[in-house]
């Protein structure tokens, strides 16, 4: 880990905005969500909540860029489920959705807690979610198509939250929960270690976050050992596991 590296790292765990989501109804092109998800690290999302389509789902990691590792994706078994748990969190719900409530999306407030819904390519946000949430909006359009690509709009929507959430001064502290930020950071700056712990279910080693290497590596390696001792083949040391 270069101090370059894990100073990238802080900088954007600092300007995450926790309480600005993305939801997806059943988005059913891996291309189109992977753009989704590329696009919530773009402008700065911490979280993105799907129900996938029946068919289940594989995001394209060309199209994502990567993005999948640094936006984490919670999966729910249905839209009303949810629904009821962005609620239930204080978001607003603001479905792109072409009705006759439907304002131009950048009159909405992008400031306070919101998620953004977005509908799958054929059908737009199913019946129910609409009538659930909070505002209707879309992106105006001026030539002769009707609609754009599920991703486009929502890259264009994440952009207007961005610069409202930006004039509001809303990037310039940290506003991600310590628990979460310090999950993120051992994550990311010691992501073989990471898969490692959570294949074995094991609790993640202590992370020095003046260096982003784990405080004993070595140590913690033998500790393991111990607590395995009666299933060796999870005694492989993982790679890259680096003493502070």
């Amino acid at each position: 880990m270069t101090p370059e590296r894990l100073a990238r790292i802080k900088q954007i765990l600092n300007t995450r905005q926790p309480d600005l989501r993305v939801l997806t109804d059943q988005v059913h092109k891996p291309r189109n969500l992977s753009a989704i998800i590329r696009s919530c690290d773009a402008f700065g999302l911490a979280n993105m909540h799907v129900v996938w389509p029946k068919e289940g789902f594989r995001a394209f990691r060309k199209t994502a860029g990567g993005s999948f590792h640094w936006v984490t994706t919670h999966t729910h078994p249905t839209m009303d489920a949810a629904v009821a748990e962005l609620k239930a969190q204080g978001h607003k719900l603001y479905a792109a959705q072409l009705s006759n409530r439907a304002v131009d999306f950048r009159e909405v407030d992008y400031t306070v807690p919101c998620t953004i819904i977005m509908g799958n390519e054929v059908d737009g946000v199913n019946p129910v979610t609409a009538e659930q949430a909070d505002e209707h909006i879309v992106v105006p359009m001026m030539g002769m198509v009707e609609s754009l690509n599920v991703s486009a709009a929502c890259s264009i929507i994440l952009s207007e939250a961005q610069r409202q959430r930006q004039l509001a001064g809303m990037f310039d502290q940290r506003r991600m929960p310590d628990e979460e930020y310090e999950r993120l950071l051992f994550c990311w700056c010691q992501p073989t270690v990471k898969r490692y712990c959570d294949d074995r279910n094991l609790p993640y080693p202590p992370l020095d976050p003046e260096t982003g290497d784990l405080l004993d590596g070595v140590g913690w390696m033998q500790e393991v050992r111990k607590l395995r001792a009666d299933r060796p083949r999870w005694d492989e040391q993982p790679e890259n596991v680096v003493e502070g």
